[in-house]
């Protein structure tokens, strides 16, 4: 076959050439195997001729009735008609030939000789037609002889089709193996011996492709593959000792940054935090020198925040740097990272840099959200280059030291807002409080004196004793809000919190009081915790100066929304009466409450005691958190002074 043949197209080649010699077989073999039945068929119709004859020889000489003779006559006539006709359904047909054909035809003439004799029903039959009826039997016998030698004939030809189909497929047989081991078996084991090659290491190895089939496209395939494992193999130390330092340079850069970053999250002042990023981005960089720089609102003068091996004469004369008077501290809205070459100590702006020794200045702008407020300077004393990775992690590092000192500057703000809220809350303490109380007294000293003028001594008494009075009160309210400002919870539990806080009211009023906490609920955040103490301690206060309780309980309800109350069984009072009033206290109560989004409430009977309430949300936050709380604008009852 061509060489350039596909397999499939050799192998249906091959099975349809001996698909044809087998079916021409088969077909020949059924051909033969049906004269055959055919033939056999008629040698046993040909031999009942002989039976039928005797049998009409023996009706004649019995003088049986006409009618049975005329039956025995139509049916050799029927099987004479049957030989010669022959029946494709048995099958029955004579294998005609000369001889066949001469022998049939003497038959049939004799028959019609003796046709008439028997059918006229003679009673005796003289000598001479005896022989005549031996004559007929004889040439029916030569008749079965000559169709009998014809089916052996067709019996040996069959013998011989069978001998020539197994030596087809003896032939068969070996045609296909071959065609297997030359087209299937020798490529594949062609191949399996260049991979044993392959897998010692021998990349040379190549496989002849003597055919374009299937098996020569992988034998192709192979080869092409063998070439390119070579040139990998003979490159391969190469590549990956330049992977192996790609890779050993991006861990560097990240466990620098990784370090830079940690190094910023723990820095606790500006200063710590500069001085601290030079140290490391020089080392990081292997710069001569660096400076960080600090813009100011507009953009128009740079302050060296720190440095790291910047000379002391450069680091005082550009400690305040007007924004374009060097290449330092000289950065557009749309600057980038970038290597600045210092050519000669002669050309301004740089003749500093270049007098000192520095020949590449990299500028590092620092941004926050789009916008520059600094910038990082690396000095170096010979030419340098920054690929594409340095000045990524350049950049990193940069905005990860903004996001540091905003959040330096924000954490200030905040501890600023706080000191200054806490402050106000102070004030208002101070003048509900202990400036009220101070004011009495003033009057109350005014009153001693003007009894003293007027020689009063039972109004001087009085007076004192009202100043006594006072004074203790404002040592209370002292001692309390010293108490109330040393607050603070370490846990996410408050009822320890809680339990401390009524330990103290307790020490001070000597009543009972007592804590009930119900329900489950999610742990309140400290700075929460903190402002709910405050409202409590402020409403057991009021308990102090005004209920004249004989004991106290604080409720606790946990939940989606906790709920806090004090309830006593003093005196009480109508709050219809005192609404307008004021009472020392309820402002800042209520300002504490609305800080983290909640809610008091009052509720009294005259003569049946007070309950102060403080409802929580369901996800309290402080004025300082991050999500916006609403305040509830329900109106809360004053209590009122006495």
């Amino acid at each position: 076959m061509p060489s350039h043949a596909s397999l499939s197209t050799k192998l249906v080649r091959i099975g349809a050439g001996l698909l044809v010699v087998a079916l021409a077989s088969i077909g020949l073999t059924l051909w033969v195997t049906w004269q055959l039945e055919g033939g056999a068929a008629a040698v046993n119709e040909a031999g009942r001729l002989r039976m039928q004859t005797w049998r009409l020889t023996s009706a004649v000489q019995a003088q049986l009735p006409p009618a049975e003779v005329a039956a025995l006559v139509e049916r050799f006539d029927a099987s004479l008609t049957l030989l010669r006709d022959g029946d494709p359904s048995r099958p029955l047909f004579v294998p005609w030939d000369a001889d066949v054909s001469r022998d049939f035809a003497q038959v049939q003439s004799m028959w019609q000789e003796q046709r008439a004799l028997w059918l006229r029903g003679e009673a005796e039959r003289d000598a001479a037609s005896l022989r005549d009826v031996t004559a007929f039997v004889d040439a029916i016998d030569e008749l079965v002889f000559t169709i009998e030698k014809e089916v052996s004939g067709l019996t040996a030809v069959l013998n011989l089709f069978q001998l020539v189909m197994m030596a087809l497929a003896i032939g068969g047989a070996v045609v296909m193996l071959y065609s297997g081991y030359r087209y299937v078996i020798n490529p594949i084991a062609s191949l399996r011996t260049g991979l044993r090659q392959l897998e010692t290491g021998d990349f040379s190895v190549r496989v002849a492709v003597p055919t374009h089939d299937e098996f020569g496209q992988v034998a192709a395939g192979f080869n092409r593959m063998a070439a390119t494992l070579q040139s990998l193999y003979e490159g391969l130390e190469s590549q990956v000792e330049f992977k192996t330092r790609r890779i050993e340079a991006q861990r560097a850069r990240l466990e620098a940054l990784y370090e830079v970053s940690g190094f910023l999250a723990s820095a606790n002042t500006i200063e710590e935090l500069s001085r601290g990023f030079s140290e490391r981005i020089r080392t990081l960089m292997k710069a001569d020198a660096v400076a960080v720089r600090w813009s100011d609102e507009a953009n128009q003068r740079y302050l060296m925040l720190a440095s790291d091996a910047f000379p002391q004469e450069m680091v005082d004369e550009e400690r305040s740097l007007l924004a374009g008077a060097c290449a330092c501290g000289n950065l557009k809205s749309d600057a980038r990272t970038r290597v600045i070459p210092i050519a000669t100590h002669e050309a301004a702006p740089m003749r500093h840099c270049a007098k000192v020794g520095y020949q590449s200045l990299v500028s590092v702008p620092v941004r926050l959200q789009q916008r520059i407020i600094g910038e990082v300077d690396l000095f170096f004393r010979s030419a340098v280059s920054l690929n594409a990775d340095e000045t990524e992690l350049l950049d990193a590092l940069a905005s990860h030291l903004a996001s540091s000192l905003e959040g330096l500057r924000a954490a200030a703000l905040e501890r600023e807002a706080a000191v200054g809220e806490e402050r106000a809350l102070l004030a208002r303490g101070l003048h509900d409080s202990i400036a009220q109380a101070l004011a009495f007294l003033k009057i109350q000293v005014q009153l001693l004196r003007l009894a003293v003028q007027k020689q009063q001594p039972e109004q001087v008494q009085r007076t004192l004793d009202e100043l006594d009075v006072g004074l203790h009160e404002s040592i209370s309210d002292v001692r309390e809000l010293l108490v109330h400002f040393r607050t603070r919870t370490n846990t996410d539990d408050i009822e320890a919190a809680l339990q401390e806080t009524l330990q103290k009211f307790r020490h001070q009023t000597n009543l009972p009081a007592r804590l009930e906490v119900s329900g489950d609920g999610l742990p309140l955040p400290a700075d929460v915790q903190v402002q709910v103490l405050h409202v409590l301690q402020e409403a057991l206060s009021n308990v102090r100066k005004h209920a004249g309780a004989s004991q106290v309980v604080l409720t606790v309800n946990k939940g989606a929304r906790w709920r806090f109350a004090v309830q006593d069984d003093g005196a009480g009072f109508d709050p219809d009466e005192s609404r307008d009033s004021s009472h020392v206290g309820m402002n800042i109560m209520r300002e504490r409450a609305e800080r983290v989004g909640a809610l008091v409430q009052v509720e009294s009977t005259p003569g049946k005691g007070t309950t102060v309430s403080l409802t929580l949300p369901p996800y309290p936050v402080t004025a300082s958190g991050l999500a916006p709380v609403s305040v509830s604008t329900a109106q809360p009852l004053p209590l009122t002074v006495t």
